[in-house]
């Protein structure tokens, strides 16, 4: 039976992209998005729970983000946990509700961010050529093994080859978006 599986490539690659996208969406652009949050996990209950789990998070004002806590008891470590997240943000408590205003980038802050998208990007290839390799690599396995011939592995390697240059350019274009976005161009 040949190893090769040309769709479970593609859903690892689409998986890579799916990621990236993910890690994306939590920098900072200078609006608020609840998705800035996501990375935040809060202490409670004796173990390290997301903060959509003890809280509702909404988007009020293009420049706030409003965290509704369920439970009085959790405020005190949903304040701690978001500001101790590194993600810049000074929450306002008021009773059982957290304002977080989204302060302005700095020039220097937006070209940092904008490197880190690039380093997101970077992870994204890598993991898309990772692997471009195993299904090289199984289609090797399969040309040994007699099940497939050379000029079939031939032909799959190239099917191979253009899906991670089509995944590659996903990546990039994304990651691209994202660094325009940042730098507010």
């Amino acid at each position: 039976m040949a190893q090769f599986d040309k769709k479970d490539l593609e859903r690892r690659m689409n998986g890579a992209v799916e990621s990236l996208k993910s890690d994306l969406s939590g920098l900072r652009t200078g609006r608020a998005n609840t998705t800035l949050l996501d990375p935040v996990t809060v202490e409670v209950y004796g173990a390290h729970m997301p903060l959509t789990q003890i809280a509702t998070v909404s988007a009020p004002e293009p420049r706030m983000l409003s965290v509704q806590v369920w439970d009085k008891s959790n405020v005190g470590p949903a304040d701690k946990a978001i500001r101790s997240a590194g993600l810049g943000l000074n929450p306002i408590v008021d009773g059982q509700t957290l304002r977080l205003p989204i302060p302005d980038l700095t020039e220097e802050r937006r070209k940092e961010l904008a490197k880190l998208a690039g380093q997101y990007a970077e992870k994204a290839r890598v993991a898309i050529r990772n692997v471009r390799r195993d299904g090289m690599d199984s289609l090797k396995t399969d040309e040994k093994k007699g099940e497939i011939s050379e000029d079939e592995r031939k032909r799959f390697e190239t099917e191979v080859q253009k899906l991670t240059d089509d995944m590659i350019a996903q990546a990039d274009a994304a990651a691209t978006q994202k660094e325009k976005e940042i730098l507010g161009q």
